[in-house]
């Protein structure tokens, strides 16, 4: 048996999760990829194994997935939800344009308290940060963009 799939076969054993090849290639799948994959995109992967997979059942193993604490669902106003196998302590930045995650593991977010008298009154669990702005590849787009503008206007 691969590395892989013996890591997977013990951490559902530990969850008491059924391991049903789907189920298992779907995690796969999401343990492989670092790019917050949809639903819809993990179906299109999924599929090629498994023409016979179900849109429902990449739902259903999603959601079982996600209370196992073995996924989280990343969603930062995207029309879809995206997740993500990584259950490190990390954080995201978010492009705005092109909706592009990247995870982003920094020691001085993880150390923010809450301070103010409105927080002491919760039991924090967690927190998780994300910064909001545009990527490399769509600053470059953006400044190429308006050189062409610029070349392309006349005066009148």
């Amino acid at each position: 048996m691969k590395q892989i799939e013996q890591r997977i076969k013990k951490l559902f054993m530990a969850k008491g999760l059924k391991r049903t090849p789907q189920r298992c290639a779907i995690y796969e799948m999401l343990t492989g990829r670092t790019d917050h994959p949809t639903a819809e995109d993990i179906y299109r992967t999924v599929k090629r194994t498994f023409p016979m997979i179900s849109q429902n059942t990449v739902y259903y193993t999603l959601s079982t997935l996600q209370e196992a604490g073995l996924i989280s669902e990343v969603n930062f106003g995207h029309e879809h939800a995206r997740f993500d196998a990584n259950m490190d302590r990390h954080h995201h930045l978010v492009c705005v344009s092109c909706q592009e995650i990247n995870d982003l593991y920094d020691g001085t977010l993880d150390r923010l308290s809450m301070s103010s008298k409105k927080g002491r009154q919760y039991t924090i669990l967690g927190h998780r940060v994300e910064f909001y702005g545009y990527c490399k590849r769509c600053q470059e787009k953006s400044k190429s963009s308006s050189r062409s503008e610029g070349r392309n206007r006349r005066t009148v």
